[in-house]
């Protein structure tokens, strides 16, 4: 029952729905004209071929309407962040359901056959349930398993390039040592970090090394940051994309300053997902599962996903840092 509550992605563009639903809907389509179990070879109908087509053509509409439709008009119940095996194979089983029901009313109306008559309903499911449940299933397992060893293989292998962790509490020198050559001091402006709500009143003021994370939800952004060592959040009215180009322009600014002044830039804000953006200086550990790579901050406090599509982003970002 463990493998069941174990997270499984989600393809949440449209376009791989699309493709599956054409490619299961092949598969049944071939499935039952070349080898035409159930009794399909005793069918006596004109136009037969045509026919049996008709149920990959079903096949591939409750797909449509359960992998394309059903996830726009309910987002939250499809959140990958929830997504597990068990609701993996639920879904499937429902489809497999909805997909036996539209076999059923596609055999009525072609009632005129004396073989469409004798399909029951129970009957229609059962047939339904032993073309699809096997290949399905199998797929969902098969799937499961090489997502998992993939993404745990190489988050092992990025965790070991990852840099040495910096102090939280470190902060830029502003004096230069006795006896160095002369350094300006590093300005307040490039030590602190302001991010400004759509108000343009409430901000946020703190040192870019304290921050963690910024998670978006609905028109509200929360702040991850470190303080006193513990997790602390701050929720400010913004859209992601706004901070996220905030902070885009104080790292420009700062990487300005850092090419006369000689010094390091203070930290990489890097978008991870499409509801997070996170500071890679401060990732301490990366792990992974079947959805994909999970960054670990501040000693576990805060565990930050990452999005597939972000993958060879974050990869390229931390290559940089070693």
């Amino acid at each position: 029952m463990n493998l069941l509550r174990q997270p499984y992605p989600r393809d949440e563009t449209p376009a791989h729905a699309w493709r599956l639903a054409f490619t299961f809907g092949v598969f049944v389509a071939l499935f039952l004209w070349l080898f035409q179990p159930f009794g399909i070879s005793t069918w006596q109908t004109d136009y037969k071929s045509v026919k049996i087509w008709g149920f990959g053509l079903i096949a591939f509409g409750v797909m449509v309407v359960n992998s394309v439709l059903l996830p726009r008009l309910a987002p939250r119940l499809f959140a990958e962040r929830h997504w597990t095996v068990g609701r993996e194979i639920v879904h499937i089983l429902f489809q497999i359901s909805l997909i036996g029901v539209g076999n059923r009313l596609y055999m009525i109306w072609l009632s005129t056959d004396t073989y469409a008559l004798g399909w029951g309903w129970v009957w229609s499911l059962a047939v339904t349930f032993l073309v699809g449940i096997f290949p399905t299933a199998a797929a969902v397992m098969i799937n499961y398993i090489r997502q998992l060893k993939r993404y745990q293989q190489q988050a092992a292998t990025l965790s070991a390039t990852l840099p040495p962790h910096p102090s939280a509490t470190a902060l830029p020198p502003t004096l230069p040592p006795v006896g160095g050559p002369e350094i300006s001091p590093v300005p307040t402006q490039h030590t602190m970090l302001t991010l400004v709500a759509e108000n343009e009143k409430d901000t946020f003021t703190f040192a870019p090394t304290k921050l963690l994370a910024i998670e978006s939800s609905d028109n509200y952004c929360t702040i991850f940051y470190a303080r006193n060592e513990t997790l602390a959040k701050e929720l400010m009215r913004s859209s992601l994309s706004r901070l996220e180009s905030q902070l885009s322009d104080f790292q420009q600014s700062n990487h300005q300053y850092d090419s006369e002044a000689k010094t390091v830039s203070s930290s990489i804000f890097v978008r991870c997902h499409r509801s997070y953006v996170v500071n890679l200086e401060q990732v301490e550990r990366i792990s992974g599962n079947a959805q994909g790579y999970k960054l670990h901050l501040l000693r576990g406090q805060l565990i930050v996903p990452v999005a597939r599509k972000y993958n060879d982003t974050l990869i390229a970002e931390l290559g940089r840092q070693v």
